[in-house]
């Protein structure tokens, strides 16, 4: 298992999650209310438009080098699942790491692309990496505000792409996933193990509160590795964690 056809082609799953109609991924805003959910197919088509913008609308692919500044959502899974299907190498940047210098092969050159929150580029203490090809997300219900000048809102561009894997150079499972150069095989095995760790298995509900999980080998690909499905739940609150398990049927809490 490596991150690109067995996550995004087969669709995702390796065709070991439960029946294709039921959601994959779901995300809960306590808050807000909102909530999306989606199937495999549709999260394998968020994943082929953003794959799409990058090969078609940016021209990037194999050796190119996107940073992700966002935080567990469903469109940030599409941002991740999208650059590796099109071989582009991400360097996720959890919000943790704001303020702190980045250390790894060329991060002190300008990426490729760059994919932010909107509410961390507001953030004072984040230092965004320079890049070719700059997007925003707003990651809400709410309107949202005009991109800033020299971005492009996510959400309105990878729209222009259709759910079907644009053409790419041929990847194998040794090529960078990273800027670092962990490969495909690499993090797959890291995903696999991390799910052992958590028992996760084929078949599994797992319930993932945001604010304490920001990594995308724990709520993104893990559960993915081995056919669980997952509830992103953003602003959880604790007294309806109870009940929000017995609604969803998790079988597993992160």
């Amino acid at each position: 298992m490596y991150m690109t056809d067995a996550l995004v082609r087969e669709p995702l799953t390796g065709g070991r999650a439960a029946e294709v109609d039921r959601p994959l991924l779901t995300y809960l805003d306590d808050a807000t209310g909102e909530r999306v959910d989606l199937t495999a197919t549709e999260l394998g088509g968020w994943a082929a438009r953003a794959a799409g913008l990058l090969r078609e609308g940016c021209g990037l692919g194999v050796g190119d080098r996107a940073a992700v500044l966002l935080p567990a959502h469903w469109q940030s899974a599409a941002v991740l699942l999208g650059a590796w299907s099109a071989g582009v190498a991400v360097s996720f940047r959890p919000r943790a790491t704001a303020g702190l210098p980045q250390v790894e092969p060329g991060s002190d050159e300008p990426y490729d692309a760059v994919f932010v929150s909107a509410e961390r580029l507001d953030d004072w203490l984040e230092d965004v990496p320079e890049a070719r090809h700059r997007f925003v997300l707003g990651l809400g219900v709410t309107p949202r505000a005009p991109a800033p000048e020299e971005y492009r809102d996510w959400l309105a561009e990878v729209g222009r792409h259709t759910d079907a894997l644009p053409a790419s150079a041929p990847l194998t499972s040794a090529h960078a996933a990273s800027p670092d150069g962990t490969s495909y095989r690499q993090w797959g095995s890291v995903a696999l193990a991390v799910a052992e760790r958590l028992d996760l298995r084929a078949g599994d509900r797992l319930l993932v509160d945001v604010a304490e999980h920001e990594q995308p080998v724990y709520w993104l690909l893990a559960p993915l590795a081995v056919g669980a499905s997952v509830v992103l739940c953003a602003n959880l609150d604790p007294a309806r964690l109870d009940a929000r398990i017995a609604a969803e049927q998790i079988t597993r809490v992160l």
